[in-house]
């Protein structure tokens, strides 16, 4: 299972007094030598934190899978076409919102998002959709073409006790239907590291994408720390996950 590190914060922290550090490029290369399989960029609109040299820098110097998330407008689409990223994620962007807030409104968009994914995909780009854990959102994923999705996670990341536990059965679901349909299945958006271990034992996901955890934790112990610690705890998942998995195999066998 990968980790693809967003490090949209370090260029927030930049932002703050619109200078040139903490530099993008460079906390990706520590994240890289963390254990980073992958380094994630959000190239917003209103350029509030990553920004187009940010992204030239990043696309000639990440040796691993660069990510671009964006919106599936003309200008983005022209972007990602002249920059050749190796994955775009499609996402919903609201100019007033914080954060992410949600999968794409894929039904209602149908049409435009269809259209993107084909002109991405004429450029050889590989594109995912970040959508909601939601069956008839797969479905649709499926019809228009993209290659992968990313399941938005953070329900699960907000809830507590049993509505944590209604919101991972509705991921462990999406994870099992995305692939019954020929879909790869990422996830991402609110995993720390108290929550990612459950979402890490889930077979047949293909890779986790974090940012603002692993960055609020880099600002105390260091980039590359912080990324070999939320690797460790995936890869321990996984392993555990493994095990389970031949236990049953094995007790399956005997009986």
């Amino acid at each position: 299972m990968i980790l693809g590190v967003n490090v949209d914060h370090v260029a927030t922290l930049r932002q703050a007094r619109l200078g040139t550090e903490p530099d993008p490029a460079m906390a990706a290369a520590l994240a890289i030598l963390g254990g980073a399989d992958g380094i994630t960029i959000h190239l917003r609109e209103d350029r509030r934190h990553i920004n187009d040299r940010d992204l030239d820098v990043l696309k000639n110097s990440v040796p691993i899978e660069l990510n671009l998330e964006m919106a599936a407008t003309a200008e983005m689409i022209r972007i990602a076409k002249d920059k050749r990223p190796d994955l775009v994620t499609i996402v919903p962007e609201k100019r007033k919102e914080l954060t992410t807030e949600g999968g794409l409104e894929i039904r209602s968009n149908k049409k435009a998002v269809k259209e993107a994914i084909k002109r991405l995909r004429g450029s050889g780009i590989k594109v995912s959709l970040f959508i909601n854990p939601l069956e008839q959102d797969i479905e649709i994923s499926r019809e228009i073409n993209a290659d992968m999705i990313e399941l938005h996670t953070g329900a699960y990341a907000n809830e507590t006790g049993s509505g944590a536990e209604k919101e991972f059965l509705r991921i462990e679901n999406a994870v099992l239907k995305a692939g019954q349909v020929g879909l790869v299945v990422n996830a991402g958006h609110g995993l720390n590291y108290y929550n990612i271990s459950r979402i890490a034992g889930i077979e047949g996901i293909r890779g986790l994408y974090i940012g603002h955890s692993i960055i609020s934790r880099a600002v105390l112990v260091g980039i590359e720390r912080a990324v070999r610690e939320m690797k460790d705890l995936i890869d321990a998942s996984v392993i555990t996950q493994l095990k389970q998995r031949v236990a049953k195999m094995e007790s399956a066998r005997t009986a």
